[in-house]
């Protein structure tokens, strides 16, 4: 996994970061930050991070992080059996993920990722594994990649399971 190769901090997105020039090539990734973002945050339905160039004083990639959970039916039973019969089983969203166009092909989404799976393991909120929603098949392939299962009735849902989450990062 690639570092950014410019100073930079992963923090909060707020009022003083510049979202009108965030360019990914995704307009729903896009606009989401542009105009949904913060209408997120005041609601608490999403903690959006973003990775800030502090020298180009430019958002160079972003993330959300939201509560869900998972319906117990929707797993494989090879995990089923291994948990308790409740209906939902909490979990953690990676909602959107995105690197602007002028970073990319750096290793920055790794990187991002990697952040929110160390976040998502660090919480102090029951999660049993994070789920993405692949927003087309090389996202899909992305996320494979980094060992994300696919739903077996939903093959652009993904979820990597708590426990690889904690043997990957240690």
């Amino acid at each position: 996994m690639s570092q950014p190769d410019f100073s930079y901090i992963i923090e909060p997105l707020s009022e003083q970061h510049d979202r009108i020039n965030f360019h990914c090539g995704i307009e729903a990734l896009n606009s989401y930050l542009k105009r949904q973002a913060s209408q997120d945050l005041r609601r608490f339905l999403t903690a959006v991070f973003v990775l800030y160039n502090l020298e180009e004083k430019q958002i160079a990639g972003y993330y959300t992080l939201a509560a869900t959970a998972i319906q117990l039916a929707d797993l494989p039973d090879t995990l089923t059996r291994k948990l308790p019969k409740y209906p939902l089983i909490p979990a953690t969203l990676l909602g959107r993920l995105a690197i602007d166009e002028r970073y990319q092909g750096k290793g920055l989404g790794t990187f991002l990722l990697f952040d929110a799976l160390q976040r998502s393991k660090n919480s102090e909120v029951a999660s049993m594994a994070v789920i993405v929603d692949a927003k087309n098949d090389q996202a899909r392939q992305f996320y494979e990649y980094h060992q994300f299962i696919p739903f077996p009735q939903e093959q652009q849902r993904l979820y990597l399971p708590m426990a690889t989450i904690i043997k990957m990062l240690g």
